[in-house]
């Protein structure tokens, strides 16, 4: 386990304050300060610059804070893997997941409520954002594993395939075009409700627009939305037209409140993926809570 020195270091470091890292440790500032004089000496060169009142980390501490990063997730999944080894029913520890907004609110319930009959005293804390925002989550470092739609080409994450959902085209059930069959260029000159720039949902969305030759910027939308619940609510009220998940709306079309808009030739799908940061050991929490979401819908990991 990390020694008390190097966890002084983190709290310091993270906080670039003395006084907060003597306040989450129980000690006094003096007692901080010795600890990194200490840390300093045995190393051989300054981990931190003062700066009038404030503290920044030197070349080498920002190198040390890194390194600590990894160690405290080292730390976390050796105890972790250590509580599950001894009883699952016993084992503790936290398990930080973020996922965009459709895996929360229609996919995440069912797969949190299986993970807590299995593992009962593990703590879990969402955090739910749009993907772009999940990743920068990621980075750093506030949550161990995110959940998103779409692939991300980026060096610095690992990514799996968990599911596929498919976006689809609605209305309001007494809107004019509730019966309508349409053909992609239709769509043009239509009222449209789409979700904010930087979700998941609108990027797939666009992806597949542009390879029928259409641009965002060529549709008529009328309103950018936060939010799956906002698009659907205003929808419910209004005659336009939105994508939406059908995950999101598996109750709303079952009560023919919300109709599907059959648009030919249209066929949006995507795979949601598990992400988490390149380089990083895939504990037996990660592991287990990814295999019992598989398992809630029918994939193989």
């Amino acid at each position: 386990m990390i020694s008390f020195q190097y966890n002084v270091f983190f709290e310091v470091a993270t906080n670039l304050s003395f006084s907060k890292a003597a306040e989450l440790l129980y000690i006094t500032q003096p007692a901080v300060s010795k600890h990194i004089k200490k840390l300093e000496a045995e190393i051989g060169v300054p981990l931190f610059e003062r700066k009038g009142n404030s503290i920044c980390l030197t070349g080498p501490g920002e190198k040390l804070l890194d390194h600590m990063y990894k160690a405290k997730n080292l730390e976390r999944l050796i105890q972790s893997d250590m509580d599950i080894i001894k009883s699952r029913r016993e084992a503790r520890g936290e398990l930080r997941v973020g996922a965009s907004t459709t895996i929360s609110l229609y996919v995440l319930p069912k797969v949190f409520s299986a993970f807590h009959k299995r593992f009962p005293k593990i703590q879990l804390l969402l955090i739910n954002r749009n993907s772009e925002n999940i990743l920068k989550a990621l980075v750093n470092k506030e949550i161990d594993l995110a959940i998103i739609e779409g692939k991300y080409e980026v060096n610095s994450f690992q990514q799996a395939e968990f599911m596929e959902d498919e976006i689809i085209p609605v209305c309001s059930s007494r809107s004019p075009y509730a019966k309508s069959e349409l053909c992609i260029e239709e769509l043009k000159a239509l009222p449209m409700i789409m979700r904010e720039r930087g979700s998941g949902t609108l990027s797939v969305l666009a992806n597949e627009l542009e390879q029928n030759g259409i641009k965002l910027g060529d549709l008529k939308i009328i309103a950018r939305l936060g939010g799956t619940e906002a698009l659907k609510n205003y929808l419910l009220e209004d005659e336009a037209i939105g994508f939406l998940s059908r995950l999101a709306i598996q109750r709303e079309l079952a009560s023919n409140t919300l109709r599907e808009v059959k648009v030919e030739g249209l066929s949006v799908k995507r795979q949601f993926y598990f992400v988490m940061r390149k380089g990083e050991e895939e504990g037996s929490l990660i592991k287990s809570f990814k295999q019992i979401a598989a398992h809630q819908y029918n994939q193989d990991l």
